[in-house]
């Protein structure tokens, strides 16, 4: 962008900036209403995360014999988190600065504030509530009647509608999502891939069931999402919700959602898996395909499948607060409500 720090480009950015503090100060607030502490992740972790195609910042931290140790910068706060709830914290949440390479654009930033939180002993319908509500209140304190982007609009106060990804994926791509799906959540690659090609959705000779899954989802589905209302995006395939246990009723299916405005995700939620074995294997599988794909893996965080089995039942999500302040204040572009944007190259930022 251009340069951020000139004072006639300030000027212009400083009040969307200044509603990201009233939003923040007022999620804030209703955190504390409803009883939650706030917590402060640490920025390094042992491992930043493993999933396959989320890509960490390393660095390394040296002790008093100059002895290197590995370190990321999280991608997400969720393993810090969840050893909190392990340890006896009930309900949190955190402002939480994250950090994601390979990821820039009007969407995406390599540093960002994603707004975490979990409730211990409740089911992921009472944080879908908890995020239509944080969403109504952002638009509020923004002067927002409605969210629009790209020609799109929602209302942020309207009623959500909750689509299951297998009525999205029929509705907006013409797919039976669920006939590539094994019973016991398998997937079938050769069955989703002639059903992309049917309907006009490139398929790679090298594509897997994953690939092809996300190219449908991003070029057919999440463009028709939280048109007029807010959509939450519900019952994910268990083979794309690899920290969500598994729905009660269908064993292919996880109890995973996203919240998408105007076409754009805005939050992403589990019903905690706590079964530290099956997140185990969960994670050994992420890690090679990144392998495949990327030729890099991360290490798992021992600790956190250890805190696993002390973790009470619980649910979670991850909300993008620059998403959020994006929409709530009608700008274009993510790094227009970012208060000091990471530099691009030299001599730009």
């Amino acid at each position: 962008m251009t340069q951020w720090w000139r004072p006639e480009v300030h000027v212009d950015r400083r009040p969307a900036l200044l509603a990201r503090n009233r939003i923040r100060s007022g999620l804030r607030g209703w955190f504390e209403a409803e009883g939650f502490v706030e917590v402060e992740p640490a920025i390094l972790q042992i491992s930043p995360g493993n999933e396959a195609h989320l890509h960490a910042f390393a660095t390394q931290m040296l002790g008093h014999d100059g002895v290197a140790q590995p370190l990321y910068l999280h991608t997400s706060p969720e393993f810090a988190c969840k050893k909190l709830l392990a340890a006896g914290e009930s309900a949190l949440f955190a402002f939480a600065p994250v950090f994601r390479n390979r990821e820039r654009g009007p969407l995406h930033h390599p540093e960002f504030v994603m707004l975490e939180w979990y409730r211990a002993n409740a089911p992921y319908d009472a944080i879908i509530a908890d995020c239509a509500a944080l969403i109504a209140r952002a638009a509020e304190i923004a002067g927002a009647t409605r969210f629009r982007h790209r020609g799109v609009e929602a209302d942020p106060f309207a009623p959500h509608e909750r689509v299951p990804v297998a009525q999205a994926f029929a509705d907006h791509a013409r797919i039976d999502l669920l006939a590539s799906l094994r019973d016991d959540g398998g997937t079938d690659r050769e069955a989703l891939a002639r059903a992309a090609r049917s309907v006009g959705i490139r398929v790679a000779q090298d594509d897997n069931w994953a690939d092809i899954f996300s190219r449908i989802l991003v070029e057919r589905i999440e463009p028709q999402l939280g048109r007029g209302r807010l959509t939450v995006l519900d019952r994910y395939p268990v083979a794309e919700a690899a920290l969500a246990r598994p729905c009660p009723d269908d064993p292919r299916l996880a109890e995973r959602f996203e919240i998408y405005a105007c076409g754009v995700e805005l939050a992403n939620g589990f019903g905690e898996l706590t079964d530290p074995l099956v997140q185990r294997t969960r994670f050994e599988a992420e890690m090679d395909e990144k392998q495949r794909v990327y030729g890099e893996r991360y290490p798992i965080d021992e600790d956190f499948l250890a805190a696993l089995a002390l973790m009470p039942p619980a649910s979670g999500v991850a909300l993008g607060l620059d998403r959020l302040v994006m929409l709530a204040t009608g700008a274009q572009r993510i790094d227009q409500v970012i208060w000091t944007p990471v530099a691009e190259s030299r001599g730009e930022s």
